[in-house]
């Protein structure tokens, strides 16, 4: 997919770290030059079939204040609440974003989390940007992923921008990020308004408590 005008690269963005397994992930806090890591995986097809076949209006969307313990049940009454088809697919989707929320849990040390799963059509967050936030998870689990990219400079955008594939998770540092140096990295949401692309994006956010601070 082309980046709205931007040529998206193959190969390893400059203070990125690829993991191939989801312990990989925890590296993102080693002490330099890092500003995210990325856990690169593929979906089962069987799975993506069954995501990218259902009707938006199917996709569970929320923003909510939760422990990682709770996030099956959560998750559950959300799926009923969209009226996301039963079964194997929809267990998976539950199960795995559950993972997700535990091991960001872990390499945050954060006991609770703010989980967003966003239904996106439109060009939201299109400019390259850096979260206020310490740590910040991103799964695109149907659409485009995450774009992202090193400026060589603040208030440039990235000469040359990287994806994570679908169903990649992506942890990427915020500019709450406490005693390293700023790595330039910057991420967007790639545009798709007028495409008839629907994305489902999952969002972690760690908090001390549960009135989301």
């Amino acid at each position: 997919m082309d980046g709205g005008g931007v040529s998206l690269h193959n190969g390893i963005c400059p203070g990125v770290i690829v993991a191939t397994d989801p312990q990989g992930l925890r590296d993102v806090t080693a002490p330099t030059g890092v500003g995210a890591a990325l856990w690169l995986r593929r979906p089962a097809a069987s799975f993506q079939e069954w995501i990218d076949g259902l009707d938006p209006a199917q996709l569970p969307s929320a923003r909510v204040v939760l422990t990682p313990e709770t996030v099956p049940a959560v998750l559950t009454a959300l799926f009923e609440a969209a009226g996301t088809p039963e079964g194997h697919q929809r267990d998976r989707l539950r199960d795995d974003i559950a993972v997700l929320a535990r091991l960001f849990a872990t390499v945050t040390g954060a006991p609770y989390l703010r989980l967003r799963l966003d239904v996106v059509t439109t060009d939201a967050c299109r400019k390259f940007h850096l979260d206020a936030v310490t740590l910040r998870l991103v799964c695109t689990y149907r659409g485009p992923g995450t774009q992202y990219g090193a400026a060589a400079r603040p208030g440039t955008e990235p000469a040359e921008v990287f994806a994570a594939p679908t169903g990649a998770p992506i942890l990427i540092r915020g500019s709450l990020w406490p005693g390293t140096r700023e790595t330039g990295l910057r991420h967007r949401s790639p545009p798709i308004e007028g495409s008839g692309v629907t994305r489902l994006v999952l969002v972690l956010d760690p908090l001390t408590g549960p009135d989301g601070d």
